[in-house]
């Protein structure tokens, strides 16, 4: 059940990189320019109060340190990297994993 739901998040996270990967290439074609759009960008679009009630969540709940230089660099990579990477990860734990008595029967 978790493997599935796992699978569900891993897929629409490459769906999300997917169209922010896009999106870049094209902004990179007509600007004549490499664009890469960083996540605190496109967040700030689709709702930027959210994204300040984060930042208040994790300087009241947490430490304003974690904010600052752990989830500033973060909000700051390309949208699709970041999503690209939660989809690999994501995938990775929704693998079947192979048992070693598996091995003989199944190679």
């Amino acid at each position: 059940m978790l493997r599935a739901i796992f699978r569900a998040i891993s897929l629409v996270c490459l769906a999300t990189a997917l169209v922010a990967g896009v999106l870049d290439i094209t902004r990179s074609i007509a600007d004549s320019r490499i664009v890469l759009t960083p996540l605190h960008v496109d967040w700030a679009r689709f709702g930027e109060s959210s994204l300040a009630s984060l930042k208040a969540i994790v300087e009241q709940s947490l430490h304003p340190l974690v904010w600052d230089p752990a989830l500033v660099t973060l909000l700051k990579s390309p949208t699709w990297a970041i999503f690209g990477i939660l989809s690999v990860l994501f995938g990775l734990l929704a693998r079947r994993r192979r048992r070693p008595w598996q091995e003989n029967f199944l190679a």
